[in-house]
């Protein structure tokens, strides 16, 4: 299915990348994915630190660090120019407009617990949007990558979105952010809403790896609230090129500063952005969490 306003095929036109430098940049985002990647995999069941880096629950091992340390060598090495904004060291300054989202470890908490759920993600973006993508889960041996007009692959195989349209046929998937312990607008209502009209909702514990098994069509649907731009960068590539949907959750174009998202089969896209319309957050007593009813509102973003 035809996709005519994806948000990396535009990137891709208004960037003004030839077809050699694309290829060019999938394959270093492709080595850098591999680099970290194979650093996490040294360090998995052999942690000596971890800490959290100040919201309960937010951790970080010498895992993600060693990760980041040797996907940004590959950056830096073939990319220099470029600008970085990575998980663990934050925003490094380039001259060109085109910019790298690195999460060196999704999903610590599940590698911190020995779950074999997690990832490193690379995307490439064209002034804040994303273009192109890599994403190495070393635990299960699968890597997927994908680019405007080149598709998008899991270990050298094409991979496709689903064909479900009905929503009580999915399998849906979703997270919850670390603030879920301050706020109302935490997912539960969402998570209950879906739950009880799909065939399930899966909770992994990986925003890429959900995103990249959407676009491998082992999950139909996905949404999300409270994530980092390095968490989606690649993995909404994944899905557009897999022949996906990508939007926000009214239905918009996605901002990935925004930090919500819907992704999903073509079919489902309006089931999912009604559903979503449809809640409002539970009351915290109703999970034993009284004490949100009487705090003051957080601002519903994020």
């Amino acid at each position: 299915m035809s996709q005519p306003n994806r948000c990396s095929d535009l990137s891709l036109r208004d960037s003004g990348l030839d077809p050699a430098e694309l290829r060019r940049l999938v394959a270093v985002a492709r080595e850098a994915a591999s680099a970290g990647a194979e650093r996490l995999m040294q360090h998995f069941g052999h942690l000596e630190r971890i800490r959290e880096k100040g919201r309960a629950g937010d951790l970080v091992t010498e895992a993600d660090e060693a990760a980041e340390a040797a996907v940004l060598a590959v950056l830096h090495r073939h990319t220099p120019e470029f600008g970085v904004l990575a998980e663990e060291s934050g925003w490094q300054e380039g001259q060109s407009d085109l910019a790298w989202c690195v999460d060196p470890l999704d999903g610590t908490t599940n590698f911190a617990h020995g779950f074999p759920f997690f990832a490193t993600s690379i995307g490439l973006t064209w002034q804040g949007r994303p273009l192109l993508g890599a994403l190495a889960v070393p635990a299960l041996q699968q890597h997927f990558w994908a680019a405007p007009g080149l598709g998008a692959w899991c270990n050298d195989q094409p991979i496709q979105v689903s064909t479900c349209q009905d929503l009580g046929s999915s399998l849906l998937v979703t997270g919850f952010a670390y603030d879920r312990h301050t706020r109302l607008d935490n997912n539960y209502a969402e998570f209950a809403y879906f739950t009880h009209r799909s065939r399930g909702v899966r909770r992994p514990g990986a925003a890429a790896v959900d995103l990249a098994f959407v676009a491998a069509g082992r999950l139909d649907g996905y949404w999300e609230r409270g994530l980092s731009p390095w968490d989606l960068a690649a993995g909404v590539v994944l899905v557009e090129q897999a022949g996906g949907i990508v939007c926000a959750y009214d239905g918009g174009p996605i901002d990935l500063a925004e930090g919500r998202l819907i992704a999903c089969a073509p079919g489902l896209r309006q089931p999912l952005i009604d559903g979503l319309a449809a809640c409002s957050p539970l009351a915290g007593a109703s999970y034993g969490a009284p004490e949100l009813d009487h705090a003051s509102a957080a601002p519903l973003q994020g």
